[in-house]
């Protein structure tokens, strides 16, 4: 019986950002915040170019902007640029100016993963700790696309749920033959 849970894939991004993030060696409190910042880029991302919401600058190709969103520094995870910055706490992404709570991180994963997030999260954990870190860095986003879950294409996938599969999460981090 395969070992699936019915869910969004911005939660699935986010979590899998985050233990990248800690793979990565990030705390536990500054990768919440990547993670979540990178899931939140991803789906403005998509929103735009489903025309969701309004269109905004076209990036492709240019460094990420400097001014404006309260970042002292970038991070890379999973792929994308996060704007960052130094708080008494640590590290912690940036929205605006506006550090994000790891907390309500932990609580947003809490509620869409429910019973199932220590399982989820360990599966992702022991698929991180399959690569080392740098190359775990360079092949995050292509682990990600090979075990999120299947939505409609388009407007239709806007917010729907799919099928994540653990046992290609597990499958993933075995070694090649």
């Amino acid at each position: 019986m395969p070992d699936t849970i019915l869910i969004n894939r911005a939660p699935v991004l986010t979590l899998w950002a985050n233990v990248v993030a800690e793979r990565l060696g990030f705390d536990r409190a500054a990768a919440l915040t990547l993670g979540k910042a990178m899931a939140g880029l991803t789906a403005q991302s998509k929103g735009r170019h489903l025309g969701i919401f309004n269109p905004g600058k076209d990036l492709r190709g240019e460094k990420p902007p400097k001014v404006g969103l309260g970042e002292e520094f970038w991070v890379e995870i999973v792929g994308r640029p996060i704007p960052a910055k130094h708080i008494a706490d640590g590290i912690r992404a940036v929205v605006k100016d506006q550090p994000i709570d790891p907390a309500s991180v932990e609580r947003y994963l809490v509620q869409k993963f429910g019973e199932n997030l220590k399982r989820v999260r360990e599966a992702m954990k022991q698929l991180a700790r399959a690569f080392a870190p740098a190359e775990l860095a360079d092949q995050a986003y292509s682990l990600y696309a090979r075990f999120r879950p299947g939505i409609p294409a388009g407007e239709a996938g806007w917010g729907a749920k799919g099928k994540l599969d653990l046992d290609v999460i597990r499958s993933l981090a075995k070694p090649k033959t």
